[in-house]
C-alpha cells in the first residue's frame, strides 16, 4: 500500500477539494400501539441529535483536508434502494453541488456499492460513505508497520465489495486455457481473485506483527509495572491528557482521529509507584465493520490494563451519547464467543470528565462529585494532580501490606522493593532495615521467591 500523501484533500493543482456533507437521518418514529404523534420534545430531540451528527462528519471530512462548503441534514421518510434519497433530494442536492463547484460528496451513511455508482452519476462527482471516509482518515494517519497494514486490509476488504461498477475493463473476457476452456476469467473476477491473495497476506503480516507485540507485553509482564489505558470518544482529549501526565510531545490537535497508533510511556505516581500510561484511538458511533479488526492493537492494551480511563469531552453537548458509544463497543468486547475483554472492566474503570476549562473549572462540571469520577482538564492542568492520587488509591486497593528485614549490604533487594512498591515505613539499626512495603501480590510473590 503506497504512503498516502500529506494532505489527501489538495488536487495536483495544489488547490483545496470543495466537499459537501450530508447526513440522510430518519425521523424518529411513533412507537408501536402508541397513540399520537411525536411529541414536541422528542422532535427538538431528534434535531439536536441530527445537527450533532452532521457536525461530526464535518470534522470528519475536513480531517483529511477537504474544504467543507455545503452540508445538509436530510429527512428520510424511507431507504430508496437505488439511491437512498428521495428523486426531489437528489436533484435539490445536484443543485447544490453544481453553484459550489463540489468535487467530493461526502454521504454520513453507508451506502451500497449500487447506491454509491448512481448518485456519482446523478451529481457527476465522486460519492464516499462513512466507511470510505474513515478509511480514508486511517489510511492518512497510521504510522506503525501494523497500523499500515490494518489499514490496507480494512481498505481491501471494503473495496472487494465495489467491484460491481461498469467500467469498460471489467466487461472483457480473457480467453480459457484450453480449445473447450469456455469464455475464460472477467476481469472482475481476476480483480477479485488478487483482492482476495493480497488480504491472505496481509492477514499472515498481520499475525506475526501480533506475535511480536505479544512477546512485548509478556516482557512488560516479567518487569510488572502497572498499565493504565487511555479510552474515549474521539476528540474528548485523550492526547493532550497523555501528554499532560508524560510529558511526551505525541501529535494532539482538536481534530476527529488525530492519533491512531498506540503510544506508551512510564511515569510516576505520587507514592513513587512507577505506571505505564497507553494512548489509543478513539472510538466513534457506527463504526465501519471493516475498522473493528484495525483497532485490535490498541483494544488488546485496554483488555491486558490493570485501570482504564476513560476520557470524555464533558463540555459537548451529545457527551451522553459518546459516554454511551465508547461503553457499547467495551461491553461488546466483553461478550461473544471470543471475548477480548474480561467482564469485571467497569470495576477497574475511572471516569476523567476532560475539557472543564470549557464549563469555566472543575466546580461548574455536572457530576463533579460522582464517586468513580475525575474532574480534570488536561489543557489547564487542572485537576491532573487528583487523578494521578486517583491512580495511586485504586492500585493500592488492590495491593498487600508486608513487613521485610533488610541487611544493609543488600542494596539490591532493597532498591527492588523501592522500585517496585510503596514504602510505608522504614526503619534503620545496625545490622537490618525494617520495612513496611505495600506490594501487589504478583510482586509479593517475585521478592518472596527471590
Amino acid at each position: 500500500m503506497s504512503a498516502p500523501p500529506s494532505n489527501a484533500g489538495e488536487a495536483r493543482s495544489g488547490k483545496p477539494t470543495l466537499a459537501a456533507v450530508l447526513l440522510p437521518y430518519e425521523r424518529p418514529t411513533r412507537p408501536a400501539g402508541a397513540e399520537g404523534l411525536v411529541t414536541l420534545h422528542d422532535a427538538r430531540f431528534a434535531s439536536r441529535a441530527a445537527e450533532a451528527r452532521l457536525a461530526e462528519a464535518v470534522g470528519l471530512a475536513a480531517s483529511i483536508g477537504v474544504t467543507v462548503v455545503h452540508s445538509a441534514v436530510l429527512p428520510l421518510r424511507s431507504r430508496r434502494p437505488a439511491t437512498l434519497l428521495g428523486e426531489g433530494q437528489v436533484e435539490m442536492v445536484k443543485g447544490a453541488i453544481e453553484e459550489n463547484q463540489v468535487g467530493v460528496v461526502v454521504v454520513d451513511a453507508a451506502l451500497s456499492p449500487v447506491q454509491q455508482r448512481n448518485l456519482e452519476r446523478a451529481w457527476a462527482c465522486k460519492v464516499i460513505d462513512r466507511t470510505g471516509l474513515i478509511l480514508e482518515i486511517f489510511g492518512e494517519r497510521a504510522r506503525t508497520k501494523e497500523g499500515t497494514l490494518q489499514v490496507e486490509l480494512a481498505h481491501l476488504e471494503y473495496q472487494r465489495t465495489r467491484l460491481v461498477r461498469s467500467w469498460t475493463h471489467l466487461e472483457r473476457q480473457r480467453g480459457g486455457f484450453g480449445f473447450l476452456g469456455g469464455p475464460g476469467e472477467s476481469q472482475i473476477e481476476i480483480d477479485r481473485r488478487l483482492i482476495g491473495e493480497r488480504i491472505v497476506k496481509l492477514k499472515k503480516e498481520l499475525e506475526q506483527v501480533r506475535r511480536t507485540r505479544g512477546l512485548h507485553r509478556a516482557a512488560r509482564t516479567r518487569v510488572p509495572f502497572p498499565v493504565v489505558a487511555l479510552v474515549g470518544y474521539t476528540n474528548a482529549g485523550k492526547s493532550t491528557l497523555f501528554n499532560a501526565l508524560t510529558g511526551a510531545g505525541i501529535y494532539a490537535q482538536d481534530q476527529l482521529f488525530a492519533t491512531l497508533d498506540p503510544t506508551m510511556r512510564a511515569i510516576r505516581l505520587p507514592s513513587g509507584r512507577t505506571i505505564i500510561l497507553s494512548d489509543t484511538v478513539g472510538f466513534i458511533s457506527d463504526l465501519p465493520t471493516q475498522l473493528i479488526e484495525a483497532f485490535r492493537a490498541t483494544l488488546e492494551e485496554v483488555a491486558s490494563a490493570d485501570i482504564i480511563l476513560h476520557v470524555r469531552d464533558v463540555a459537548h453537548p451529545d457527551s451522553a451519547s459518546q459516554r454511551a458509544d465508547v461503553i457499547g463497543v467495551l461491553t461488546e468486547m466483553a461478550s461473544g464467543p471470543h471475548p477480548t475483554l474480561d467482564e469485571n472492566w467497569p470495576q477497574r474503570t475511572i471516569e476523567v470528565l476532560n475539557k472543564a476549562d470549557l464549563l469555566g473549572g472543575a466546580a461548574a462540571v455536572p457530576g463533579a462529585d460522582a464517586a468513580n469520577s475525575v474532574v480534570v482538564s488536561a489543557l489547564t492542568g487542572e485537576g491532573l494532580d487528583a487523578l494521578r492520587g486517583a491512580l495511586d488509591a485504586r492500585l493500592a486497593a488492590g495491593m498487600e501490606t508486608v513487613e521485610y528485614a533488610i541487611p544493609p549490604a543488600d542494596g539490591a533487594r532493597l532498591a527492588w522493593l523501592y522500585q517496585h512498591g510503596e514504602v510505608l515505613t522504614r526503619a534503620d539499626s545496625d545490622d537490618t532495615i525494617r520495612l513496611t512495603v505495600r506490594l501487589s501480590p504478583a510482586d509479593r510473590a517475585r521478592f518472596e521467591q527471590s
